[in-house]
């Protein structure tokens, strides 16, 4: 697959991801919007509700107390009347002769007396209907004016209510209750915080554990708002849960988005693995290139040297076949480098490298290594120091592993000299607390900062493509990191383009 059609399929799918939790959060705010909309809607007519239902209770109670004094009244009156009443029949009584009854006039004055609007005297029987039932109406006549005049008592003592105190107008638990029935109604149970403030903000009463601080959106209801603006009281209230409440109605949409997201991951992992085997794909086509270009060099020489021992024309003496032996030896030699570096890529299909691990003297194996190179060093035109600090050198590790990580650095350091400027290579060891240091500097052609991070990794060069200035396949120091990491080491890189490169190698030593 191209590169740039990967590049395609990314950006198609990161506007899509895009546009999908665009359209997810935007869902989510605009049921967050309806929800506190409806929330608030909901708790402004609670309250409003709460607030009708104290001025009913008020009105009720006085409506009682004008009942109650009317009821008095009436008893007093009824009592008084009954008096007078039996007081005037004796009266009657002492003037009627014995034996002659009560005459038609007397005895209606009596009844008068006693139930003036109900009782009607048996002179009257015989009236028409329409004179009974004009008499019917003058009576529900009058019990309007007289519920007309009790309301109007009370509705006098309701706008002189106000000079009375809060604490008497407003049962403060029964404000609880009414808040609490009010919201239930309005289908919102979750707890709350109330306080009554009067006009200056003052608290006059408050719930359990209201804190003003605490308030965020603070509700707020007048309380019996045809009162003058200086007797006016304010309930505020609270909902501590309310973020909560609210939003637990897109927990479905949280879920959503979580699983949005885990997609999201899944394809950029998925994209990362594409372009890493496309990148080593890359990497192993320049390999096999500089594979076959380094093999046919020695397979050459070896085959050339074959025919020249078999051509019969060319004289056969002993130096002849001295040269050709030797150049089929030397051949060979590096012929079997070469797949020995092949075969060294088997290990990193296994998750450790068999090692034979013994204790070696890092300073030792060090000082042999740099004595093999000295010579190669000295032919380029350049100096090797050794400096051996190290006190504490005893570690375990695998010898020929490790003789051939050393060798592999040195070897780079000769590969990636500066041709114009004369090869400077330090190997040095020292102690770091309970490790063991061996860095290995030059001052060759550098690596790039970019290019640092990369330099560990298979079939990696800064030179790539089929270009042959430097010999190699990429496997040198991807091997180095393997084989320290098998250590139970680190190894590190600094470098600088025209300057040099430092590789710092640590490990554990054996402590005495």
């Amino acid at each position: 697959m191209r590169k740039s059609t990967i590049w395609l399929i990314v950006c198609v799918m990161i506007f899509a991801f895009i546009g999908l939790l665009y359209v997810q959060f935007n869902y989510i705010q605009i049921i967050l919007n309806t929800r506190t909309v409806g929330f608030k809607e909901a708790v402004e007519r609670s309250l409003s509700q709460v607030s009708r239902d104290l001025e009913v209770d008020e009105a009720s109670r006085f409506l009682e107390d004008q009942l109650l004094n009317l009821d008095n009244k009436r008893n007093y009156a009824k009592r008084s009347t009954t008096i007078d009443s039996k007081i005037i029949t004796q009266q009657k009584m002492q003037i009627t002769a014995p034996g002659a009854g009560i005459s038609q006039i007397e005895f209606s004055s009596i009844t008068q007396i006693t139930q003036p609007m109900l009782t009607i005297a048996p002179s009257q029987g015989k009236r028409s209907l329409a004179d009974k039932s004009q008499e019917i109406q003058g009576a529900m006549q009058d019990t309007h004016f007289y519920y007309r005049s009790l309301l109007n008592d009370v509705a006098r003592n309701l706008i002189n209510a106000n000079l009375r105190p809060i604490e008497e107008r407003i049962d403060f638990k029964k404000l609880d209750v009414y808040l609490k029935l009010g919201l239930k109604g309005n289908g919102l149970e979750l707890p709350y915080r109330f306080a009554l403030v009067d006009k200056n903000k003052k608290i006059v009463y408050s719930s359990y554990q209201f804190d003003e601080n605490e308030a965020v959106n603070m509700f707020t209801q007048t309380l019996f708002p045809k009162d003058p603006s200086a007797k006016s009281y304010t309930l505020q209230v609270y909902f501590p849960n309310q973020k909560a409440y609210l939003f637990s109605y897109v927990g479905f949409m949280t879920s959503s988005i979580g699983f949005t997201f885990i997609l999201l991951l899944v394809f950029i992992i998925t994209i990362y693995i594409v372009l890493r085997q496309k990148r080593l794909s890359e990497m192993k086509n320049d390999f096999i290139n500089n594979m076959t270009h380094e093999l046919k060099t020695p397979v050459s020489t070896i085959s050339l040297a074959g025919q020249m021992l078999k051509d019969s024309n060319l004289s056969k003496s002993p130096q002849m076949f001295g040269h050709i032996s030797g150049v089929i030896q030397d051949e060979t030699k590096r012929l079997s480098f070469l797949v020995e570096k092949v075969l060294q890529m088997s290990l990193f299909d296994t998750k450790k490298a068999a090692m034979k691990l013994k204790e070696i003297d890092v300073n030792d194996t060090l000082a042999n290594v740099a004595h093999t190179f000295i010579l190669r060093v000295e032919k380029c035109g350049g100096q090797l120091e050794v400096e051996l600090d190290a006190l504490e050198s005893a570690v375990y590790v695998d010898e020929m592993h490790f003789t051939n990580v050393l060798f592999n650095l040195m070897e780079n350091a000769i590969k990636y000299r500066r041709e114009d400027v004369p090869l400077q290579l330090v190997a040095r060891t020292y102690n770091e607390g309970n490790k063991i240091s061996i860095s290995i500097q030059d001052n060759g052609i550098g690596i790039k900062k970019e290019n640092l991070k990369k330099v560990f990794d298979r079939f990696y060069r800064v030179h790539t493509g089929n270009t042959h200035d430097v010999k190699g396949f990429g496997l040198g120091l991807a091997y180095v990191k393997k084989i320290i990491d098998d250590l139970h080491g680190t190894i590190k890189v600094e470098s600088e383009v025209n300057v040099g490169t430092k590789f710092i190698i640590t490990l554990p030593y054996i402590k005495r």
